[in-house]
């Protein structure tokens, strides 16, 4: 069967089908709420939350148990009775632990794609490699942690009599809080972080994706890991908020700008300060120069402006262009996403699905209305129950917020300037710095784009994305800016080090 990843532009018949087949599966439900996992015992407590499929509101996909803040308090003792026991198990062991849920995963992954879809609305292409990305993350985190002999580095002496070297230590205990686009493969990236470098972990999923989720926690059980190393609680943002006030050592977030301050505010609030590891968003913008060929530059816009229907942190929501080849390239951006065809993920000809919930559905609608009061959309700007369609639209004033705000959502901006210098300052002009691409054929611009843009991940004359599709050890993730707290990101190598702390030893030898 087909390996896919982010940047793959078909599957194969046998994969069709049996994904399929687990979407269905999928869309049936589970016969009972998920429950919290505590020290590998589930616990069936707290009042029910259902989540409907955004396919269809009057089908329920998953229900799950909401945590109150005795049972977070109760997993979050759970991680902390077991984290010594797990920090003291040789690094052979633990890579070994996390492997074996890794083949699990690989061998379910499209009976594991087909509730990621149920519960998201993504298609195949995306549904799938998320899975597959979760069995990569994995391994490049395993490696990468025994290619560094878990962080041991011998160091210099004073005297003949000592012995002195710099070793990483976990933490303790992570609390990780993990997104809804990617309810799978961020949760293992995170959590799989964690755990390889000696943490225990308290996860808890986003609410619209309970169950995604929790079968990664079903898979640790399965795995032999041992209880109370992972641990798993469901709720809303009450729950993610008591998390964190917890007795916790770290915290690993995925999601908004706002919820990642907060999160850092409750985290510095009291001694001592403790990390956070976290990917918060972007506006993420592609420069089109003079010089760029604009079938490439439509063809990896389109891909990466409405791929899971722009929900995604690193979606391109913002094209800034020179104006001599504006007209040129809205035409073939244009023509792309009419193309696009939005409807059922069960469906193979399906180029986008839902966006998340009523909620965003309501955000289009008010952005499409700003755009038509402001601006010009060019193509979409209508919305069918919870379908948005791809939006494309021009002729906004500077610095208006439908360039500057992160939307999640199928709609794309155009902004002309007059030469490369000035597309630069546009591009920059924003709060986040996740992702940004550039699409020219002046190698001076190329080296330019390379030194100056303020972004994280950057891509040049992509036409699989112009600024999406990273993958483990390919490409790290890494914000800057509003868009990540440390600067170092994940998929890449200086990821695991966020989950420890140094600690220098000398010890006399006579």
């Amino acid at each position: 069967m087909t390996t896919l990843n982010y940047t793959s532009a078909a599957a194969d018949p046998a994969l069709d089908e049996t994904f399929e087949r687990a979407l269905a599966k999928a869309r049936e439900g589970r016969p009972e709420p998920l429950a919290h996992l505590i020290h590998g015992e589930p616990h069936a407590t707290g009042e029910i939350f259902e989540r409907a499929d955004p396919c269809d509101p009057a089908r329920v996909v998953s229900r799950a148990h909401a945590a109150t803040p005795d049972t977070v308090t109760a997993a979050v003792r759970a991680a902390r009775a077991t984290q010594p026991g797990w920090a003291a198990t040789p690094l052979v062991e633990r890579t070994a632990a996390l492997r074996r849920i890794a083949a699990l995963i690989a061998e379910r992954r499209v009976e594991l794609a087909g509730v990621v879809s149920a519960e998201t609305g993504k298609i195949r292409l995306e549904a799938v490699p998320e899975v597959q990305e979760g069995v990569d993350l994995i391994e490049t985190y395993c490696a990468d942690l025994e290619a560094h002999d878990g962080y041991r580095i011998p160091l210099g002496r004073l005297s003949d009599r000592e012995d002195n070297v710099s070793v990483m230590r976990p933490y303790g205990v992570f609390a990780v809080i993990c997104p809804f686009n990617f309810p799978f493969a961020l949760a293992v990236g995170m959590a799989s972080g964690a755990l390889v470098t000696g943490n225990t972990v308290v996860m808890k999923p986003a609410e619209e994706t309970p169950w995604s989720t929790a079968l990664i926690a079903e898979l640790a059980v399965e795995a032999g890991l041992p209880p109370g190393v992972l641990n798993l609680v469901h709720g809303a943002d009450a729950t993610g908020r008591a998390l964190v006030a917890a007795e916790i050592d770290g915290v690993a977030f995925t999601g908004s700008a706002e919820a990642g301050h907060a999160i850092a505010r409750e985290l510095h609030a009291r001694p001592p300060l403790r990390p956070l590891v976290a990917e918060m968003g972007g506006k993420n913008p592609a420069i089109v120069t003079a010089s760029a060929d604009l079938d490439r530059a439509a063809a990896g816009i389109v891909r990466s402006a409405y791929g899971l229907s722009g929900q995604k942190c690193s979606s391109c929501s913002r094209v800034v262009v020179d104006r001599r080849v504006h007209d040129g390239l809205v035409e073939r951006i244009a023509a792309g996403a009419r193309a696009l065809v939005v409807g059922d993920p069960a469906d193979a000809g399906t180029n986008l699905g839902p966006v998340v919930g009523p909620d965003a559905v309501a955000r289009f609608e008010a952005a499409v209305a700003d755009a038509r009061r402001d601006g010009e959309v060019v193509t979409g700007g209508s919305s069918d129950g919870g379908f948005a369609q791809p939006t494309l639209v021009t002729g906004l004033p500077r610095g208006h917020r439908l360039t500057r705000d992160e939307l999640f959502l199928p709609f794309l901006t155009v902004t002309a300037v007059d030469g490369f210098e000035e597309a630069l300052a546009e591009a920059n002009a924003i709060a986040y710095g996740l992702t940004a691409g550039i699409f020219t054929e002046d190698e001076a611009e190329k080296r330019a784009f390379l030194d100056r843009i303020e972004a994280g991940v950057i891509f040049v004359n992509r036409r699989e994305g112009a600024t999406t599709g990273a993958w483990p050890g390919i490409q790290s993730f890494c914000g800057w800016k509003a868009s990540g707290a440390s600067g170092k990101g994940g998929l890449g190598p200086h990821y695991l080090p966020q989950f420890m702390r140094e600690q220098s030893r000398t010890v006399m030898t006579s």
